[in-house]
């Protein structure tokens, strides 16, 4: 069984950076782990992506060259460097995990979810 846990959302303002961490237990080395997000009346969105081995990123084209994912297999945690940040990146940003060999941008392929972080960027 695999359990994730977010932390490091909050309040920032626009143009400011926040770093989330998503730590991981249960047997996800092969994992992909992914982010995604859900603002208010809206669907989750996927964020970005990284394969556990090779390290291969994926981005949604909304948070391209601003945010930067990245993992730790040695503490089996996922970071999420968001810089930049807009108003539209208020969100709750879930990490998730799936054993797909290519990340997919539907969240139903992702079975496993942590229980989100708020993240809040003030204009």
């Amino acid at each position: 069984q695999v359990q994730l846990v977010e932390s490091g959302g909050g309040l920032v303002q626009a143009g400011g950076s926040l770093r989330l961490s998503c730590a991981a237990s249960g047997a996800t080395s092969s994992y992909v782990m992914a982010w995604f997000r859900q603002a208010p009346g809206n669907g989750r969105e996927f964020v970005t992506a990284i394969r556990w081995s090779g390290g291969s990123t994926y981005y949604a084209d909304s948070v391209k060259g601003r945010f930067t994912i990245s993992r730790d297999n040695a503490k089996n945690t996922v970071t999420l460097q968001m810089n930049s940040l807009k108003p539209e990146d208020t969100a709750v940003y879930y990490c998730t995990a799936s054993r797909i060999l290519v990340p997919t941008t539907a969240p139903g392929r992702y079975p496993y979810w942590g229980q989100g972080t708020q993240v809040t960027v003030s204009s």
